[in-house]
């Protein structure tokens, strides 16, 4: 169809393919015709996983496209360098081509030359279809008449075949043609001239893919099968009903939420269940998360146990479950409960382990203390734990060694306190957690986790829009640097440092390098393996491998809303919507009023052109979180989208008057201007986030909601500074 070159745009400042027609004295009228609607129908597209048409020129009687250069391999080249790919790189590969084309069909344009040369695999294994050539458009006439094919042989529809008429459902084939060969490494339909594949397009069947690959499941397979039917009534009637179909194919790595731990590792696995206050007072609560919380991180030190993390066993605080149930919601095989009664400096603590599986009781013991024994006391119901398990599972175990930071009790009783105010993730919270961390170094100025407690909070501030990000960042970072100071192999404090080099500084060297160093000091940190999923991986596009982080911290906290909400994060960015909804959904199947699940929600529903159920999510979101500026820019996005331009004005006057108050994002405000279409609001307001070192921007390279402004020069140079050259997938 042409000659194309690699070119500069020099008014842009960026790379482009230019294509040319063919330098032929005979082109024809209609190949002009067909030229021309190759770049009409591309441009009419702005979807991810369709190349970018920038212009259609003609100068001179040369008639040419100009379009976005993308470094990558054709399909059918990393099909013959790569020899075999994995199932999970298939259903990645189709679930991109299938949207592309299903973006394509709703605008009523039928490419009808699908091909895996025709298909571009970015270096980042992202998708780009190319050459809409011979598409046929839902306004244009037939270019050619009936009895004349156009197409690639290997890969027509039998009724292209035939030369009659066609539509979307001719894609499909082209494309259960190109996942068979992504599958089995070689095509369904062979001959050895083009007669002879004409004949077995149109009357013969393929060999049976699991025959050929015998890991393919056999849900991919009918799927495969039905798109290759040579009825086209008989095949999937929409792109649409096709794609619903591949992500419920989609691999146990990719849709369930957590994966299920093996036998042998359910074995070794623990809860530690939420201690019960029984002091007249009632007055012992913060204590009793304190105590529990530092038997979990004590026991999670011991390599080779799964010990599930605070947010999934506090899920049962307060509740009556029975033993059985919770093990099985959890899939542990054993769990410890325990209460606290305090009276005057006495302590009674009571501990019981328990086999879940039977309800057998393992060791029970209790103590009667002073206050100051507290640390003794979990030393000893630690170590006892470890003595018993060996015996139950005939394992060799050191004994749990629970290091201390202070051996004051006062400063102690101060850092519990600031634990349990700073989990509740709010900002009360997190400046409560602020006080009572510095009144637990007033006392006790070397207590290394009461600095890490303070680097927390203030990052958890200025996360959440709560405080200005160069205000927080620069305090948290000292707070983490002096925790280190004191204790080097603190793992919390290189977790807060992994995330101020990526979000402040974004130095990414420098963050996956701490981030590494706290896993390997605490593998079983579900924060750990959560944040360097977010922080790090998920803003440089590497998917896969932040999907991988979060299922390792849901193994070790399964019902945490955060992590389950990471999930559908995830898939958002991924632009893998379904995924994402069903994902975000089991969320809110645990916790109905959970905001970050709702906002998000709407997130996807927005770019799945599902505008009033996007809207609902994001005001309930809003609503819950009592008119939070991260939502109302979320809010005031959605609303443009939707056409509702006088409530998204509404919002920007709600966040202007806010800001002459209390510290407002600019991220937010650009988010309401993106949305509306004010490309040059957008990138002023954007430029002060980058000034405000606003974590946010950090998503720049995979936001859907920025990629209308993607081929803005402006757009190319944030992403530049931000320091995310890498491109998204």
């Amino acid at each position: 169809m042409g000659v194309v070159y690699k070119a500069e745009d020099s008014k842009l400042k960026r790379e482009v393919a230019i294509k040319f027609l063919p330098r032929r004295i005979d082109v024809s009228d209609e190949e002009r015709e067909r030229f021309k609607i190759e770049g009409q129908a591309a441009a009419a597209l702005n979807h991810p996983n369709i190349a970018t048409i920038y212009a259609i020129e003609e100068v001179d009687d040369e008639m040419f496209i100009v379009m976005e250069y993308i470094k990558g391999r054709e399909l059918r080249q990393l099909l013959i360098d790569e020899g075999e790919l994995t199932i999970d790189e298939v259903l990645d590969y189709a679930t991109q081509i299938a949207a592309g084309l299903q973006a394509a069909h709703e605008k009523g344009i039928t490419h009808r030359d699908i091909k895996s040369s025709n298909i571009m695999i970015t270096e980042k294994s992202m998708v780009k279809i190319m050459d809409f050539g011979l598409a046929k458009t839902a306004n244009n006439l037939q270019l050619t008449k009936e009895g004349v094919t156009l197409g690639t042989i290997a890969y027509m529809s039998p009724e292209q075949s035939r030369g009659i008429g066609v539509d979307h459902r001719t894609d499909i084939w082209a494309f259960g043609i190109v996942m068979y060969e992504m599958l089995t490494g070689e095509p369904p339909f062979k001959g050895d001239y083009e007669q002879a594949i004409l004949y077995s397009i149109m009357h013969e069947e393929p060999d049976a893919i699991n025959e050929i690959n015998p890991d393919v499941p056999d849900e991919l397979t009918h799927l495969v099968t039905k798109a290759l039917r040579k009825k086209s009534a008989d095949r999937y009637q929409s792109m649409g009903d096709l794609l619903a179909e591949l992500n419920k194919c989609t691999t146990d790595t990719r849709t369930q939420i957590a994966k299920p731990v093996s036998p042998e590792t359910r074995r070794l696995s623990m809860a530690v269940l939420p201690f019960v206050d029984l002091s007249p007072q009632k007055d012992q609560e913060y204590f009793c998360d304190g105590i529990t919380e530092e038997l979990i991180d004590a026991l999670a030190k011991i390599e080779g146990w799964r010990v599930v993390s605070r947010t999934s066993v506090f899920t049962f605080k307060g509740k009556n479950e029975n033993i059985r149930t919770i093990g099985e919601r959890l899939n542990v095989s054993h769990a410890l409960e325990g209460s606290v009664r305090k009276a005057g400096n006495r302590l009674r603590i009571t501990a019981q382990l328990i086999n879940v599986d039977d309800g057998f009781q393992l060791w029970s013991e209790k103590y009667d203390r002073e206050l100051e024994d507290v640390f003794a006391i979990q030393d000893d119901i630690a170590n006892m734990i470890v003595d018993k398990l060996k015996t139950e599972v005939g394992d060799d175990r050191d004994k749990v060694i629970i290091k201390r930071y202070t051996d004051n009790i006062e400063a102690y009783n101060y850092y519990l306190q600031a634990r349990f105010h700073w989990n509740q993730r709010t900002e009360q919270g997190s400046r409560k957690g602020i006080s009572y961390c510095e009144q637990a170094i007033a006392i006790d100025p070397e207590y290394a986790l009461a600095y890490a407690g303070l680097a927390d909070c203030t990052m958890m501030l200025g996360f959440q829009g709560f405080m200005q990000p160069n205000e927080a960042m620069p305090k948290a970072q000292e707070w983490a640097e002096k925790a280190l100071a004191f204790d080097g192999d603190l793992g919390e404090a290189h977790v807060s440092l992994g995330c101020i080099h990526a979000v402040y500084y974004r130095n990414w060297d420098l963050s996956k390098k701490e981030f590494e160093l706290a896993l390997r000091l605490n593998p079983n940190s579900a924060t750990a393996h959560y944040w360097y999923a977010l922080w790090f991986l998920l803003p440089n596009g590497q998917f896969d491998a932040c999907l991988n982080e979060i299922q390792k911290a849901l193994e070790l906290d399964p019902l945490s809303l955060v992590l389950n909400t990471g999930i559908g994060w995830q898939h958002y960015f991924a632009r893998e919507f379904d995924q994402a909804i069903s994902a975000l959904q089991k969320t809110l199947e645990l916790d109905g009023d959970y905001i970050i699940a709702h906002d998000i929600l709407g997130q996807v529903f927005e770019q799945k052109g599902m505008l009033e159920e996007a809207t609902k999510e994001i005001e309930k979101a809003v609503a819950l979180s009592s008119r939070r500026t991260l939502s109302l820019g979320t809010l005031g996005h959605v609303y443009s989208t939707a056409g509702k331009s006088q409530k998204a004005n509404k919002v920007l006057t709600e966040l202007t008057k806010r800001a002459t108050k209390k510290y407002v994002s600019a991220y937010d405000v650009a988010l309401v201007f993106a949305g509306l279409g004010d490309s040059d609001q957008t990138f002023e307001f954007l430029e002060r986030a980058y000034d405000e070192h606003n974590g946010w921007l950090n998503f720049l390279n995979v936001e859907p909601r920025f990629d209308d402004l993607r081929s803005d020069r402006r757009f190319a140079d944030l992403v530049k500074k931000v320091g995310l050259q890498r491109e998204s997938k």
